[in-house]
């Protein structure tokens, strides 16, 4: 008798693919869900986390207070309102663009103690051609000018010799453009000194990039500015929440008031 062959079935039996257990599927929506919500949260807090205190209510009285010197005239209103006149009235005050800029400069000044800038420009700036200088103004800035532009953070720039470094400083949307609502306080009062300030009295070249449509600033240090007649920025028009330029347009109905007669 002839032995019958045995047919044994593969091993492993291949069985059909079965559906992804709801339970494992609910787990996958909540990791993701709940990645959502902390990414958020991060954010939201990101953006209420600073809050003026004491200190900083020192820093605006002190820098308000050499305003009104430089000004000569002080606002009635209390508070940031109050140094926003000031501001304006700076730029009423001076004739030209150029005699605002070197008026904002001497404010600066006048903030730091005698021989300081010249150390700091003496001994800082040359080392590492300049970074190093770069990087502690950056943290300095973003830790002690809050009170002025609202919150920012340090963040990497790219400098002129290819390098990143974290010498920037991102202001998410700043305070004194936003209360302002003027491209020349923005531009006359606050870029352009600045920018003249660090470089001249700190040898740390700066660039200062406003964002005219969502307020944000962007602060380069160790980048060199470029030439007047080449930075976009002093070629904004004005803006159309800006109250000179609306009681310009009313009063001269017929002449081109899209450039910003202070930038």
């Amino acid at each position: 008798m002839k032995a019958l062959a045995v047919v044994h079935p593969p091993w492993p039996p291949h069985l059909p693919s079965r559906p992804q257990p709801k339970s494992r599927l609910r787990n996958t929506r909540f990791r993701v869900s709940s990645s959502l919500i902390k990414e958020s949260r991060s954010q939201s807090q990101s953006q209420q986390q600073y809050k003026p205190g004491v200190v900083d209510e020192l820093f605006l009285n002190v820098f308000r207070n050499k305003m009104v010197e430089e000004v000569g005239w002080d606002s009635d209103k209390p508070g940031y309102d109050g140094l926003i006149e000031v501001a304006n009235r700076l730029m009423l005050k001076n004739p030209t663009n150029s005699d605002t800029k070197e008026a904002a400069v001497r404010v600066l000044i006048s903030l730091f103690p005698p021989f300081l800038l010249e150390l700091y420009k003496l001994l800082i700036a040359p080392i590492q051609g300049g970074k190093i200088a770069a990087l502690m103004v950056a943290r300095v800035t973003a830790i002690s000018c809050q009170w002025l532009m609202g919150p920012c953070t340090v963040n990497s720039v790219d400098l002129p010799d290819g390098n990143s470094w974290t010498s920037g400083v991102f202001v998410e949307k700043c305070k004194y453009l936003e209360e302002s609502k003027c491209v020349g306080i923005c531009v006359n009062t606050c870029k352009l000194p600045t920018q003249s300030f660090f470089k001249d009295y700190m040898g740390v070249p700066l660039l200062m990039e406003p964002n005219f449509n969502d307020y944000s600033c962007q602060f380069k240090f160790g980048v060199i500015p470029p030439l007047p007649e080449d930075d976009a920025t002093l070629k904004e028009p004005c803006l159309d929440i800006c109250p000179n330029a609306t009681r310009r347009k009313e009063i001269a109905k017929n002449i081109n008031v899209e450039q910003c007669p202070k930038a």
